[in-house]
């Protein structure tokens, strides 16, 4: 006979499941105003350069929000997005499949405010 506690242990799973599922949708969904985000690995080197990159996109475009690492960030990742209130994102520098040499991953600070005036205007 199975026991009680195992059924009771899977409700609660797919409850704490669906929980999750809404708050990503609704932090995703709930942008009302257009911002930049930094995914980038957690080691040092990247860290370095997305301090850089987020001083000079701050400096371009005060008004902006930009937001680094707001989700777990994927292993070897350097990207910078625009996200538009709409809900669409563009794309405004990917360094997954550059390099190796590793600094190929990271770009001129400048090439992504560039990248950006283009989105914006």
């Amino acid at each position: 006979m199975a026991s009680r506690g195992r059924k009771r242990k899977a409700e609660t799973a797919l409850d704490a499941a669906a929980e999750k599922q809404e708050t990503a949708a609704s932090g995703r969904k709930g942008t009302e105003e257009a911002s930049v985000v930094i995914e980038h690995c957690t080691s040092r080197v990247y860290g370095r350069n997305a301090a850089a990159l987020s001083q000079a996109l701050r400096l371009e475009a005060p008004e902006l929000p930009v937001r680094v690492n707001p989700t777990k960030p994927r292993r070897g990742s350097f990207e910078v997005m625009l996200l538009r209130p709409d809900g669409s994102s563009a794309e405004l520098w990917t360094g997954i499949k550059k390099g190796p040499p590793r600094k190929l991953k990271f770009p001129e600070p400048q090439e992504v405010v560039e990248e950006l005036k283009k989105y914006l205007s």
